[in-house]
């Protein structure tokens, strides 16, 4: 998958200008993608030049232009194309993990410090997540096919956010009870 997929995704539901295209990736979709604004920006202006999106400049008072982006029909094939053909798991690499595999090298706190500061992030992405749901639920009760798409792949970061919460839990009580 390149990050073309991933924004023509995106679009495929709504309209974003290039910040908040990026605001959504950094919040809403980090479970699964993660890209840098400039990232963002650089494949908008690619792919616009390929057609696959069309963007419009919205006029707002007392603040610079606006460019929004739409999926085109090309756009639209592009993701059909994609999503017809199979996909295979990702490979996961998790930093986290190899340490906790090398933690019989150090002082238990040492880990379990990290596991904590790390249990903090996953919740705050978890928070974001359930609060992201709130209003997904309470704008639209039921589902269109794009919010139930979108709603599917937020509900996966829920599990993936409380799921780390929890393994982070486990974790700095396995360790803290090697320190008794």
């Amino acid at each position: 998958m390149a990050l073309t997929h991933a924004i023509l995704a995106t679009l495929g539901s709504e309209a974003f200008s290039g910040y908040d295209l990026w605001k959504r990736f950094t919040i809403c979709t980090s479970h699964y993608w993660k890209a840098s604004q400039q990232q963002v920006y650089r494949e908008l202006s690619k792919l616009e030049t390929q057609g696959a999106i069309a963007s419009e400049v919205v006029s707002q008072e007392n603040r610079p232009d606006k460019k929004l982006y739409r999926i085109t029909a090309v756009g639209k094939e592009i993701m059909t194309t994609w999503i017809a053909e199979p996909s295979e798991p990702m490979a996961v690499r998790e930093e986290l993990l190899v340490k906790v595999l090398a933690a019989h090298l150090v002082e238990p706190e040492v880990i379990i410090q990290e596991l904590k500061r790390r249990q903090q992030i996953h919740q705050e992405k978890l928070d974001a997540c359930l609060e992201e749901e709130k209003q997904m639920l309470a704008e639209s009760p039921e589902l269109s096919p794009s919010c139930k798409s979108s709603y599917l792949t937020l509900r996966r970061g829920i599990r993936y956010e409380s799921e780390w919460v929890e393994w982070c839990k486990e974790a700095i009580s396995a360790f803290s009870m090697s320190n008794d």
